[in-house]
């Protein structure tokens, strides 16, 4: 079999580089929750990715007894696989009604259980998949553009930054700095595609 064939599919030509970006408009979230109405399992990890800002494979690391007993205001702690310390979120209204109707239709809702189960071998999803599957429902909406696994966290703090209104807006920023463990505020901003985003429309606003 050739090296072609064996690399990824998701990975990058050599020499090249791809920014995954984040959902940037509300209709499009609307549009991609509509598609998963039937499939309650991507339905509770679309909408719990992009209202935790974790990583694939720590969303994809949660048992079913983490979760079971959770309602809006609770806390969660997982570990973070990037740095190893633990990170607390709390869950929104939003979040906890997806998993809990997901834990209704739960094929196997054991406290050991993975909360998000592969189809076909029913142990927990792992990142390549759920790479083509962001993919495929971002497609499946229309979008264009790149998208993978950190499109979800990126689209949470995308729209913390651009539709925060209860946050004093001089703390926004801080304090999604801290949440994605970034040490400036312009990685922050790269990370978000938000100053890729300006940049782009002064291209439209003056014309010579």
């Amino acid at each position: 079999m050739s090296l072609n064939r064996l690399r990824n599919s998701n990975h990058p030509k050599a020499g090249s580089t791809t920014k995954v970006e984040p959902i940037r408009d509300r209709a499009d979230i609307n549009v991609i929750k509509k598609s998963l109405s039937e499939r309650p399992r991507d339905l509770c990890l679309f909408t719990l990715g992009i209202n935790t800002a974790y990583r694939a494979n720590e969303l994809l690391s949660i048992r079913v007894g983490q979760v079971a007993h959770l309602r809006c205001g609770d806390s969660l702690t997982l570990r973070q696989s990037k740095t190893g310390r633990d990170r607390m979120i709390t869950l929104n209204e939003t979040a906890t009604n997806a998993l809990q109707d997901w834990l209704q239709r739960h094929p196997a809702p054991e406290d050991d259980a993975p909360l998000f189960p592969s189809q076909r071998t029913r142990k927990a999803l792992t990142v390549s998949p759920f790479i083509n599957m962001v993919k495929g429902w971002c497609r499946e909406a229309g979008l264009k553009g790149n998208y993978g696994s950190h499109t979800l966290r990126k689209t949470w703090g995308y729209h913390q930054l651009r539709g925060n209104t209860k946050t004093p807006p001089h703390l926004v920023l801080p304090l999604l700095m801290e949440a994605y463990g970034h040490a400036r505020q312009q990685q922050t901003l790269e990370y978000l595609c938000i100053q890729s985003d300006e940049v782009a429309s002064l291209f439209m606003q003056v014309e010579l």
